[in-house]
């Protein structure tokens, strides 16, 4: 990603924040930005933000009032604003875990200067090993950020939440294997 591109998604994610923030309605940065401001790699394909499905046509109405471009794909469970040609998904379900907990769980960080509610560690993690699956299974694009997360995450928890999804738990062996976690 060149510095161009990273700056856009910076920019992107500091100002849906700033709408996110005016709009007072709960929400937490998620997936590869939360890793990101939790000492990951920088993903650098979108910007994620969680928020409850009840508060959705709030969010929407606000970025709309903010100058942004609203767009509601087919899925039911999120929507996606554009800031600058910038994709910034708003999520309205946690795959790792219960939404409201997740939310609840989120701890106050200043990213980039701005200050919101950053999904946990233990919760990015649970988040993007329940994501895969036989349609995506790119192990490249997550082992950085889970090595990178290690000591910040209740591994225990992961392991419960994870537990009967076998792209998860082949990852936990990886990591196993690779001494980046302990066995069981």
């Amino acid at each position: 990603m060149s510095d161009d591109e990273a700056e856009g998604f910076r920019t992107a994610l500091k100002r849906v924040a700033a709408v996110l923030k005016g709009s007072g309605v709960e929400f937490a940065l998620a997936g590869g930005y939360a890793a990101w401001a939790r000492g990951a790699p920088e993903a650098g394909h979108d910007v994620d933000f969680l928020v409850r499905g009840d508060d959705a046509a709030q969010v929407a109405s606000a970025l709309e009032e903010a100058g942004l471009e609203v767009v509601a794909p087919p899925e039911d469970w999120l929507f996606k604003t554009r800031s600058d040609g910038v994709c910034v998904d708003l999520l309205h379900r946690s795959a790792g875990g219960d939404l409201d907990a997740v939310l609840a769980a989120a701890e106050e960080l200043p990213v980039l200067s701005v200050r919101m509610p950053v999904m946990t560690a233990t919760d990015v993690v649970a988040d993007k090993l329940c994501a895969l699956d036989e349609h995506y299974c790119d192990l490249a694009a997550v082992l950085p950020t889970l090595r990178a997360l290690r000591e910040q995450v209740d591994w225990d928890a992961v392991r419960r939440r994870t537990a009967g999804r076998p792209f998860a738990e082949a990852t936990l062996f990886l990591l196993e294997r690779l001494d980046v976690l302990r066995p069981v």
